[in-house]
Formats: structure tokens, sequence, C-alpha cells
């Protein structure tokens, strides 16, 4: 079941969405009169959506929806009187995925939120993609600098020692079990002088 947190600061408003939430399936874990309070409702209870007015004491909706975003806790649907081109770019630039101007049509409002919703899901899987991305370039970038750096200090001891290739790659292995140290370690202390056999 979505959970979802309404801050309306109009009490027959809030009364009048957690009944039309409930009655279409949706679960009403938490309700505010003022955007600070909606804000800490909504870190402590984690709600799949907040439904925010733009105007309310404490906190406006959008410095609601920009901390929210920030955060990225959930999905963010304003709902307000206010239809201004203006106010509807500061609500997308603020996180909102979703504009409903009221008064509003109870048959527009569940299709806004299940958008709100999808973008939401869409958008947290396109960052966790870019986020795995980034730590799979970071690993492939580690590794091809650690093998550098075996290359390098398995030629020092192939110079130093006359050594063949594969007595040096287990001589750095050996050396890296028994002092329980990576081979990266290993390798750049061999090519610092600290590591002999």
């Amino acid at each position: 079941m979505t959970r979802v947190v309404i801050a309306e600061d109009e009490a027959i408003i809030r009364l009048d969405l957690s009944e039309i939430l409930s009655g279409e399936g949706y679960e009403v874990v938490g309700a505010a009169s003022r955007g600070d309070e909606a804000l800490e409702m909504v870190r402590s209870l984690r709600p799949d959506l907040a439904i925010l007015d733009i105007k309310m004491p404490g906190m406006d909706g959008l410095a609601v929806a920009r901390a929210i975003s920030e955060e990225r806790i959930c999905a963010i649907l304003i709902l307000t009187a206010f239809s201004q081109r203006s106010l509807i770019e500061d609500a997308r630039n603020s996180g909102a995925l979703g504009y409903l101007v009221k008064p509003f049509q109870k048959s527009d409002f569940v299709p806004a939120i299940e958008v709100a919703l999808a973008r939401f899901a869409e958008r947290e899987a396109l960052e966790n993609e870019v986020a795995e991305l980034r730590d799979s370039n970071q690993a492939v970038s580690q590794m091809l600098e650690t093998r550098k750096l075996l290359d390098r200090a398995k030629g020092v001891l192939m110079d130093e020692t006359s050594m063949k290739e594969v007595d040096a790659f287990r001589f750095i292995q050996k050396w890296s079990m028994d002092n329980r140290a990576t081979m990266r370690d290993t390798a750049s202390k061999i090519l610092a002088g600290e590591v002999r056999p």
C-alpha cells in the first residue's frame, strides 16, 4: 500500500484529501498543517509520496519539496490553488514530480499521484544506475592502476635479481600474504626500495 503524508494548512481540505486517498487505497500515514511539521513527518515516516500545498505557515511547500528532493526521500505532488506559470516552474525546480490545481476533479487526483510515483521510481533507478557505473569505473581504474604498479614492481625485481616474471609475481604474492598486505602495497614498497628478496 502506498504511504502518503499530506501537508495542507486548511483542516477541511486535509480531511477531504485523507478520505479520498483512503477510498482509493492509499494509506495516509501523516497530515500536517505547517510546512516545517510536514518535513519532520516525511523525514521520520519515510512515506512513498508527500502531497504539499505551496502556501503554508512555518515553511512553504516549495522549501519542503526542495528538502525532500535533496534527501531523495519520496515522490512529491504539489496540490495548490495557484496556477501561475512561475510557481509551476519553481515547483518543478524544487523537485515536485506532479502539480495539481485546486479545486481538482477526483478523477485527476489518482493519475497525478501515480505519475509522480512513477517519475520518482524512474529517477531513483537512473540515479542508482549512474552511481553503480561510477563505482564500476572507479573499480576498473583502481585495477588498472594496481596492474601497472605490479608490472613495474616485477620489472624492478627482474632487473635487480634476474628473476623470471613468474617468479617475481610469486614473490610479490607470497610477501603480500605473509605480511597481510595487498599486492598493490607490496608493489609500492618494492618500487620505493623497501622490499627485496
